[in-house]
Parts: C-alpha cells; structure tokens; sequence
C-alpha cells in the first residue's frame, strides 16, 4: 500500500464566470522513503497539488488518502493532527515568526503536539546544531541570513519527526551557494528516510530527485523515475502527550506565546490598552470619589447625632405656632428614658442673650442639655472639661463655651478655664472649651455656649417647659420602629399631636441614595469610555489578526489547532484588558493622591469591591470582545493564511 495516494483530485477556484480549473482529475501514488519531484511552470498547479497533500487545502472532488486513511472528511483539527504528526513544511520564504527565536521557532510544532519544554529545547538546539547553526539559537529571524533563515525552516520540519517533507521552491529565495548547501541537507534527510515531496520549477534541482512528475494546465504530462529502488524509511514522530497536564501545557504555553506577541508590538498593546485604562481610572475615581464623599456627609451627620431622634413642640418645621407650644416636659423625657429601646435622653432648652465679661459683652446663644448632649451630637472637648450628671442632678452654675465665644470675651489670650461669666446677670464658672466645629451643617460663627438643663430651666430662664428632647437609640434597635414606639408613648401622655419627630437615620438613607444616585449616573458614563475602550480592543485585535493572518497559517501548516489559535488570541485580549484595567487602577490611585493633596475637605475613598469589580470587568471586556477576533482567527483556512501578504 502506497503512503500517498491520490486518485482523480480536481480543484476549482472562484465561482461562476471566474471559475478556474485548476487541477484536473490528477492521479498518482508515492511510495515511502521516496524522493519525488513536481516540476511545472508558474500556474500550472504543482504548488496547489502540493498544498493537497500536505492537508494544507481540500481537493473539490476526488479522493485522498494517507497509509489507506481517506482525508476529505477529516475535520479541520484532524488535519491539523496530521500535518503535525507526519508532514514537515519547508516553505520558499522560510515563513518564520519574527516574534520568536531562532529556537523558539524550530521548537514551534512541538508546543502543539504536548512536549514539555525542556525536552522541546533540547531537541531544537540539536537539530540546530546538526544544521550548522550552533551559536544562533537566541537569533531573530531577522538576524540572520536568507540560508540561515531556511535552515531554521528545515530544523522547524525535522521537529516532530517530518516523515513526509514537503519542500515548496526551497531554493527560491537563496543565492547559489546558499541553494546547494539546502540541496545538499535535503538529500541527506532522504537519505535517512524522510519521503520527501519537493515543488519546482527549476529542472537542475528537480534532478535531485528519484522521481520528477511534470505538470502544465493542472495535468500530469510526464512522470519519470530514475530508479526503482526506493531506500528504507525508518523515520519516528514524536509521541503526543494525551496526559492530563497536556491541556495545563497547551494553556501555558498559549499565554507565554501571548506575553511575547504583546512584547513584541509593544505600542500596538498600548494603544489598544490605553481605553481600557482610561474607562478603569474613570470608573474607580468615580467610585472612589463618590464613597469620600459620602463618608463626609455621613460623618457629618454623626457629628449631629448618629441613631438619633429628635422631639420637637408643632407641626413640623415652619409652623409659625411652634413657638406657642409649650407641652413639651421633662416629665416627658424621663418617660422616653425609660424605654427598653432608648440608650440616652437629652432634653434640652436655650435662651439668648448678653453674656459679660469684665467689660467685654457678646450675645451668646445658651443650650441647656443633659451630660450626654456632647456624645450624642459629636462635641469634642479642646480644654478643661464637660459637665457630667452630677452637675445635672444638683444645677451646678457651670458652662462649657465654643472656641468662637472664647475668641470673642477672652480675644486678651486668658485662660478662661476657671473664670466666671454673667449670663443674664446670672455667675457660670467656665469649666470647658469646645472644638472649633468644620462639619458641613454647623460650622458657623455664632457664638455657643452649653450648661446642665436643670440650672438653665431653675436659675436662668425659670420656664418649665423643653424646647427638644434628642433620643439617642440603642445600636441594635431599628430607628423606624423606635420612632413609631416614641411617637405612640408621646401621643398617649399629650392626647394630641402637638410634637413631631426628626429621624437623623432618615436623613442618613436619604443622603446615601442621593449619593448612590449620583455615583451610579456618573459610574454609567464612565462606563460607556469603558465600553468604548472594548470596543477599541475588538477593532485591534481584528487589525491584529489581519496583520498576523501569515503567522496564523504558519502556526496551522505546523500542527496548530482551532482551539489553540482560538486560544492564544483570547489570552491575548484578556492580558492586554487585565494590565490595562491594572494600569487604570494605578492611575486611579495616582489621581487620588492628587486630589488628596489639593483638596483638604475629604479624600477619595477606595473600596476592594469597586477595584475588584473594575480588574474583573476589565477581564470580560478582554473575553467579550477578544472571541470575535480570535474566533475569526482560528477559523482561517491555511492555505489562505500562508498566501495573505
């Protein structure tokens, strides 16, 4: 049985009126360890013959087998295992990847058929070695020579074994000198038992062979032998690993083949990365921006009261009656503390007026409130110290002032700690010096000042009535359900709704989604920068394929299937969306030391989520948009590939 047998092939190309018979009904057999030679003039069909039966392309009718296995219908990855199992392709312009090593490319069809890539190493740098290349295996394609390039192209051919070399104008491209000495390696691999298939249309080199079929117009005209004594084959392949790591190798080394792609054209990956790192920075800064701020307001509202409730005299804020209410009591606010669900209870009354100071006089706003005011609306104490419930229980004459009426009645740099001040005509030992207030609702300039409850209503105003009871609500307890128990407790002691209720969680929830609201608006054109930057990656990788489309067919005529170009492709966009999401998410950080350097009112706030979300979306972008490409990639014809310029 012949190992080639080919019988009636026709190949037609284009359609219609265009339709081009190429060859016609071809028939012919080769034998193993033969050395035949197809000679013919330029479009008469021997390199497409050639391209047949090295299962580079199909035959439109007509049969084809290798050792009896008939290969119309092989599918595209089973041709592929035949070309990587038995055929080694030594192309006319070397068809090397300028990407890689002189090694690297030799050691090329290997990676697809699971050689691990010590041995893989070892065996290019030997067959570079027997070929006269000792010394170039870290060489680029395009630091060598034209004969040095085929030679690299020979050993690529011996890799896996090249039972059936097939040699398309191996001279071509090479000087005389150059030409002899491939001539020479090519009969030597006869020699050794390679079948070898040569194409040209040179009859000094066709005289290499044992064989010369001659061809013209698609037809065999001639088919003469010299001899027909044909030399033992003994050539083994490789054996493929089927193991389990074959699939873990056969990923690394899709992503080591993509690093030196993205290596290689650095500024294409660049370019390509730059509207992912711009639509990541846009989204993480946004975030970013948005949480800062929201951590602001929200720690302003803890410096008004965090969980708390506040009880007021009316209807509502604006009612011109509210300052006629006067049903407000501390019989009230005992009542509220003894709730299971209150921790703390401030009433609190004011009074404005003239406060003096030796011969200084400022109109000071006085709150009277329980020891727990400070806590519950954030106070800080800079000097001296609080009231506590002692000073409550026995209407101890004290008060604590702000920085701002310290400023004003002791502007001569005093100490006011221990001095004594006349409210109303009425002495207070100051005993504490509040912290200047920077919150964003009551950081103000008027001049504040706060003593216990029980001394403002008993020696100052003498009114029996409250102005507000702030409620400070346990941690575990739900606001709303406390406001509704305090509003159903205040009901049954009045009888009537004369009170209303500020609810600081109210507040809280309002702001957040305010801010959720405005984050997402913003979050939602970045993102469009971010699907425009997909985009972006889809149109180069496609740029990327069509520019690749040769190494494509390259990588296909020496094994390569679907899946792996699919693959590398793949990895490809993905690492080039991952550094880039990588990248925005550096850049987001370098924003934000900016910003936290100039802007002193709040710093950008970054969370792990946000961050992980973007380098996650980042890497869908790179699967989303990178299939495409890759599909379209995998999916060429090689024979195609290997012609596109």
């Amino acid at each position: 049985m012949s190992l080639i047998e080919c019988k009636n092939i026709n190949r037609y190309f284009g359609s219609g009126n265009n339709r081009v018979h190429v060859l016609k009904n071809i028939s012919l057999s080769i034998e193993k360890g033969d050395f035949v030679a197809i000679i013919g003039q330029s479009g008469s069909g021997k390199s497409t013959l050639m391209n047949i039966i090295g299962c580079l392309d199909t035959a439109t009718s007509g049969s084809y087998a290798i050792d009896g296995v008939e290969t119309s219908q092989m599918s595209a990855d089973e041709l592929a295992g035949l070309r990587r199992k038995r055929f080694g392709f030594i192309f006319q312009r070397y068809n090397l990847i300028n990407a890689f090593s002189a090694r690297d490319n030799v050691a090329l069809p290997s990676v697809y058929a699971g050689l691990n890539q010590s041995d893989r190493n070892r065996r290019a740098g030997q067959l570079l070695n027997d070929l006269g290349l000792e010394g170039k295996e870290t060489n680029r394609p395009n630091e060598l020579s034209g004969g040095q390039q085929q030679r690299v192209s020979i050993a690529r051919a011996l890799m896996n074994g090249g039972e059936i070399i097939l040699a398309d104008e191996p001279t071509g491209a090479l000087d005389t000198q150059s030409g002899e000495n491939v001539m020479e390696i090519i009969r030597g691999l006869h020699k050794q038992g390679h079948t070898i298939i040569l194409v040209t249309h040179d009859p000094g080199i066709a005289a290499n062979a044992n064989r010369v079929i001659e061809i013209r117009d698609g037809e065999i005209i001639a088919d003469t032998r010299k001899t027909t004594e044909i030399p033992p084959a003994s050539v083994e392949s490789i054996k493929e690993n089927t193991s389990w790591l074959f699939f873990k190798n056969q990923f690394m080394e899709s992503f080591r083949m993509s690093v030196q792609s993205i290596m290689a054209h650095k500024m294409r990956s660049l370019l390509t990365m730059l509207g992912i790192i711009i639509g990541i920075a846009s989204v993480v800064s946004v975030v970013a921006l948005g949480r800062g701020s929201q951590e602001k307001i929200l720690a302003d509202i803890s410096s008004i009261g965090t969980n708390t409730i506040s009880v007021y005299p009316g209807r509502g804020f604006g009612d011109r009656r509210s300052g006629r209410v006067r049903t407000l009591t501390i019989g009230d606010a005992e009542a509220i503390a003894k709730q299971s669900y209150v921790d703390s209870v401030t009433p609190m009354v004011s009074s404005n007026a003239t406060v003096t100071y030796r011969n200084i006089d400022a109109s000071v706003q006085l709150y009277g409130a329980g020891e727990q005011y400070f806590d519950v609306h954030g106070i800080k104490i800079k000097e001296g110290r609080l009231y506590d419930a002692d000073d409550v229980k026995n209407n101890a004459q004290v008060v604590v002032i702000d920085q701002n009426t310290k400023d004003k009645l002791f502007s001569d740099g005093t100490d006011p700690i221990g001095k004594t001040i006349q409210f109303k005509k009425r002495p207070l030992r100051v005993i504490g010096v509040t912290e200047k207030e920077t919150n964003s609702f009551g950081g103000s300039e008027n001049l504040q000042a706060w003593a216990p409850y029980t001394t403002v209503i008993n020696q100052i105003s003498g009114q029996r009535h409250i102005n507000s009871i702030t409620v400070k609500i346990k941690d575990d307890v739900n606001s709303q359900a406390a406001e509704k128990g305090l509003n159903e407790l205040l009901l049954s002691r009045h009888g009537v709704k004369d009170f209303f209720m500020q609810n600081s969680d109210s507040i809280k929830q309002t702001i957040e989604s305010a801010t959720g609201t405005m984050t997402l608006l913003i979050s939602s054109i970045a993102f469009i920068s971010l699907l425009v930057g997909g985009i972006g990656v889809m149109n180069i990788m496609l740029v990327s394929v069509t520019e690749r489309t040769k190494e494509i067919g390259v990588r296909m005529a020496i094994g390569a299937r679907q899946s792996n170009i699919l693959q590398q492709f793949l990895i490809e966009a993905v690492l080039i969306c991952l550094i880039g999401g990588l990248a925005g998410v550096l850049v987001s950080f370098g924003i934000s030391t900016l910003f936290n350097h100039f802007v002193k009112d709040f710093a950008m706030s970054f969370s792990t989520f946000s961050i992980a979300a973007a380098v996650t979306c980042s890497t869908v972008i790179g699967v989303v948009f990178g299939f495409m490409p890759a599909k379209r990639a995998s999916q060429l014809n090689p024979i195609d590939a290997l012609a596109h310029d």
